[in-house]
């Protein structure tokens, strides 16, 4: 059987699960691998190898760049300290914590013999991505605050090219490199760095070059090369390709597509890459599913379980950890949060691709290779089944159907309202008679007003409704505020301390509303003149 009809039946199979998965009501990804094991036990038809050319090559730069693409800039930013610890300094934690917690373990249970910190070090650092796949698509249809999906996923962007920087740097080490803390931070800035500079320069001139055409095919084209153009070029020159993919994306998502693409060809373009988000994904966890073999697993479940252990209790220990520092910053977020950022850290594809490009020699090498793929389909069936209780229980998800019923009844006041005011200006221009005008807006006056009616009922109903009504809307408040102050400063008219400090409090009541935080003390008053 050739590669394209193994492709083939791979997507006809991702559609049924898809089809499936919503009458279970299964997360999709977890029913994908659910499928692919299926699959892999009764050989049905050869699975391609997930090799790191495919993974590298096909896979990641369009995964991660649509998720840049849609990430707001203006979130991030105001994320920024929180998504960085956890994706850099949290890494790091990360896998010190996983060496020190699995060497002692793995030594005193004696399941193997001579398992030293180096091979704990290089699983640490293989293991240290995350990929919350499932998870963010879980939050979306339940509800959960923009902010808590934002951190996740943030960082699960991050983490992907610093995790793989440092499973380079590990292997060093255990090679023998003498290499100082202060070369190898050296290293891992330029790594990095170089590598978001190419990304930032491709998308933006990519971002040029949208706002010189209006051709959704020639726009998506451009926004394709973008994504892989820019990984392929950090690559070829020895630098992060996957961070560099991201840098393209938040720049082409944040500054091309809102100033170079027309609404037609933005929702054109972000169709597409949606489409390449869903086809890419199905195709990696039935693969993941596919490569697993659960009898080589079985024989290892005692290392697996210790080495499961180890990374979700050195994942929690850092988010704790990064939990309790930003608690004296504006970028705070409650501590139901951080059990769900622990519990939302599952692993996916890369761990897997690193573990099998080990050399054949290296040490434990079959037993990384099981305890990695172990710790892959642990964190995938466990946390991703269990995901949406957790929420509910926690008291972050919300009623879909009241949620369904409220957004339904708002969008039709948003379409009436907007419908009288396009026929207001019809009627400034003369377009057409008095009299058509007339009934129209007798008629989108009636539909607006039983759209609000209906929107008060809810109100009525529900005081979380009511709540987020509130937030909402002093949410748009506040970015009018924060232009205001913006615009004032680069008129002239205001100062750049004043106005740092104006936009410092908005930025930290915007945070306040996105976590549902209590607000915090009132600024203090200002200095007398």
């Amino acid at each position: 059987m050739n590669d394209e009809t193994v492709f083939l039946l791979l997507f006809v199979v991702a559609t049924a699960v898809a089809i499936g998965g919503r009458w279970l009501r299964l997360p999709y990804t977890v029913a994908l691998v659910l499928a692919g094991l299926a699959l892999g036990s009764v050989h049905l038809f050869p699975a391609p190898e997930l090799t790191r050319t495919l993974l590298f090559s096909v896979f990641l730069p369009g995964l991660i760049f649509e998720a840049a693409f849609h990430l707001d800039f203006r979130e991030f930013w105001r994320n920024r300290t929180t998504v960085v610890s956890l994706a850099v300094p949290g890494v790091i934690a990360s896998i010190v914590l996983t060496v020190l917690i699995l060497t002692p373990v793995t030594n005193a249970l004696d399941f193997v013999h001579d398992f030293t910190w180096k091979e704990a070090l290089v699983f640490g650092a293989l293991i240290a991505a995350t990929d919350p796949i499932s998870v963010i698509g879980i939050f979306r249809s339940l509800g959960v605050p923009r902010r808590l999906s934002l951190l996740l996923e943030g960082e699960s962007l991050l983490n992907d090219g610093t995790g793989i920087v440092f499973f380079t740097l590990s292997l060093s080490l255990v090679a023998g490199a003498t290499v100082g803390a202060g070369s190898l931070a050296a290293e891992f800035a330029a790594v990095v760095g170089i590598g978001a500079a190419i990304g930032a320069v491709t998308g933006y001139v990519v971002s040029l070059l949208l706002q010189q055409v209006d051709d959704p095919m020639i726009e998506i084209t451009l926004t394709t090369i973008a994504a892989y153009g820019s990984f392929v070029a950090a690559e070829q020159l020895g630098y992060s390709g996957i961070i560099a993919t991201v840098a393209a994306g938040m720049v082409c998502g944040n500054l091309g597509a809102r100033t170079g693409m027309s609404p037609s060809t933005r929702v054109a373009t972000e169709t597409f890459w949606e489409y390449v988000a869903f086809a890419l994904n199905s195709i990696v966890f039935l693969l993941i599913g596919l490569e697993v073999r659960l009898d080589s697993l079985l024989s290892s479940w005692v290392a697996i379980v210790v080495a499961y252990l180890a990374v979700t209790l050195g994942r929690g220990l850092v988010i704790l950890a990064v939990w309790g520092g930003m608690g004296l910053t504006r970028e705070r977020f409650p501590g139901r949060w951080a059990i769900v950022l622990t519990w939302g850290g599952l692993r996916g594809a890369l761990p897997m691709v690193l573990v099998l490009s080990l050399p054949q020699h290296f040490p434990f090498r079959s037993l990384l290779v099981s305890m990695t793929f172990g710790v892959v389909l642990l964190s995938i069936l466990v946390h991703g089944l269990t995901m949406s209780p957790l929420l509910r229980r926690l008291g972050i998800a919300r009623d879909s159907g009241k949620r369904n019923a409220y957004e339904l009844r708002r969008a039709r006041l948003l379409a009436a309202d907007t419908a009288l005011a396009e026929i207001d200006r019809m009627a400034a221009r003369g377009v057409a008679s008095p009299e058509v005008l007339e009934s129209l807006r007798g008629e989108y006056r009636q539909r607006a007003d039983k759209a609000r009616q209906s929107l008060a009922d809810l109100h009525m109903q529900d005081r979380q409704l009511r709540e987020e009504e509130l937030a909402r809307t002093r949410h748009e408040v506040l970015q009018v505020e924060k232009k205001a102050i913006m615009d004032a400063q680069q008129q002239g008219r205001l100062g750049h301390e004043a106005a740092a400090r104006l936009l410092a409090d908005i930025d930290a009541r915007l945070l306040q509303l996105e976590s549902g935080l209590p607000p915090q003390p009132e600024s203090p008053a200002d200095p007398p003149e």
